[in-house]
Order: structure tokens, then sequence, then C-alpha cells
């Protein structure tokens, strides 16, 4: 038993898992995994408001914005979801806009405010940036997730149209709905990475190139597509959490859900910094100490 410790220990990979686990219980995690869950719950309801208003505007339905998040939210967490928003967005109105553009940019930049803090000491490094500094930067990138969301949007919707056209100019309109299948996924694939390459190049405050990250958003991508598909299924086949918390089964599923989201995010920002901790040989890692 002996030995094959000392040879699990000599293995990188072995190695490389020891470490990580080391930084995830130092930076404490599973702690900023809760807080990022707490705002998460906060911004998503607003957030949905905002998008789906402003879509609106632009002769997209409802259903659009919620279908971008049903294969990965278990059902009662969806309907929860679907529910309070339908109670919300009857008609399009500027107020609505505003509201939900506020409440949301508030509640989201808090958010992205404690990821930036979680990638810092993933990198071991202080924040140097000032508060009015760091608030606009989170609101920024708050901005900028939301665009890429409106992009995952549109191009599907435009996409559809035109490929069906071209696939029945060609005769081929039965083999349509399998290709198209396929082509959301890849496209969910890159438009995920894309987000996390980017809060993961520009939230920490230290200067990193775009290759430095990649390890951590191809981690963050599936690992969150794989969470959420396996715990979707895990809730709707096994579990029963309104037999336990009644009414509140939706809310505590959704934070679940969040809670396992906050973990993906974070684990890739740790691999990051653990990665850059081997390339640099920084000194000054807690790691070292």
């Amino acid at each position: 038993m002996r030995k094959f410790l000392e040879k699990a220990k000599r293995n990188r990979t072995f190695s490389f898992g020891k470490d990580l686990y080391d930084r995830t219980m130092r930076d404490d995690v599973a702690g900023l995994a809760a807080q990022l869950a707490y705002f998460f719950l906060l911004a998503i309801f607003p957030g949905l408001v905002f998008l789906i208003t402003l879509l609106g505007f632009i002769d997209l339905q409802t259903e659009s914005v919620l279908n971008l998040l049903e294969p990965y939210v278990p059902e009662d967490a969806m309907n929860l979801i679907e529910v309070n928003v339908d109670k919300v967005v009857n008609e399009q109105n500027g107020g609505l806009l505003s509201f939900g553009l506020l409440s949301m940019l508030w509640f989201a930049s808090n958010g992205v405010n404690a990821v930036m803090n979680a990638f810092n000491r993933a990198y071991d490094v202080a924040e140097t940036r000032s508060f009015i500094k760091t608030r606009a930067l989170s609101i920024v990138f708050t901005l900028a997730i939301i665009f890429m969301i409106v992009f995952a949007l549109i191009v599907p919707v435009f996409g559809q149209v035109i490929g069906a056209a071209v696939f029945k100019a060609i005769g081929l309109s039965d083999s349509f709905s399998y290709v198209w299948s396929i082509t959301r996924l890849v496209a969910s694939f890159f438009v995920l990475f894309a987000l996390f390459s980017f809060l993961y190049t520009f939230a920490p405050d230290r200067k990193l190139k775009r290759r430095e990250v990649i390890s951590g958003a191809v981690f963050a991508t599936v690992g969150w597509i794989v969470v959420s598909y396996s715990f979707a299924y895990y809730v709707d086949k096994f579990a029963n959490y309104a037999n336990t918390y009644g009414g509140l089964g939706g809310i505590i599923i959704l934070m679940l859900w969040f809670y396992l989201t906050a973990w993906v995010i974070l684990l890739g920002g740790e691999i990051n910094g653990l990665l850059h901790h081997y390339r640099t040989s920084d000194n000054n890692s807690r790691n070292e100490k």
C-alpha cells in the first residue's frame, strides 16, 4: 500500500488532482459557490424579464429565451421559472425593460464581482483595482454575457429558417431536424466556451493570454453541460424534492443547480490558476507555503 501511494504521488495526474483539491479547500470554493448561487438566484428573474422584454421588441417570443434553458434545468425548477416570468411579462413596455435592466445589472454585477474575487484567490493575487473600476468591469462583463445570450438566441432562430430553406432546396428536408439538433449542440458548446474564456481572461487582476485559460474554459464548458444534464436527469427520475420541501421544492432545486454551476465555474478558475502556478513557479503561491 505504501509503495502504491509513493508511486501515485509521483504520478502527474495524481499530483495535479491533489494540488487542485488543496487549493479548492484553501480558497473556500464551497463557500464561494454558495455565495454565487445566491447572487444567481437574485439575478435570474429580473435578467429573464429584461431579456424577454428586449427580445419582444425584435419579434422573438418568450419561449425562445426559456427554450435556451430548458435542456439544462430540472423540470421543477423550469416550471418555477416559467410561472414567475409569465406573471411579470404580459406586454412589452419601457418601464418593465428599465426595471429589469437595473435590477439585473445590480444583482448580476454583484455575482460577477464575487467571481472576480474568487479568480484572484485562484491566482494568489490581491485586488489592486479601485472599487469604481471593479464595479464598472463587473457591469461590462454582465452586459457582455447578455450580448452573448442574445446572440445565442437570435442565431438559432434565423439559422433554423435559413437551414430549413437550404435543405428543402436540395431535397433533404427530412434530415434537417437531426442535423439541426447537432448544430445547436455544437453552437451551444462554442458560445459557452467563448463566455467562459472571456471571464477567465479578464476577470482576474492579472494579465493573461487567451491560450492560458483554454484548459479551464474547456473544463467549465464540458463540466457545466454534463453536470446540468446529469442533475436534471437525477431530479426528474429519482429525486422528489416536493415531498421534502413542499412548495419550496422548485426553489431548492434551482438553488442546487446554481450551486453546481458555481462549483464548475470556480473549479475552471482554480485549474487555470494552478496551471499558471506550474508554468511560472510563483514563489508567492500558497501551495509553496
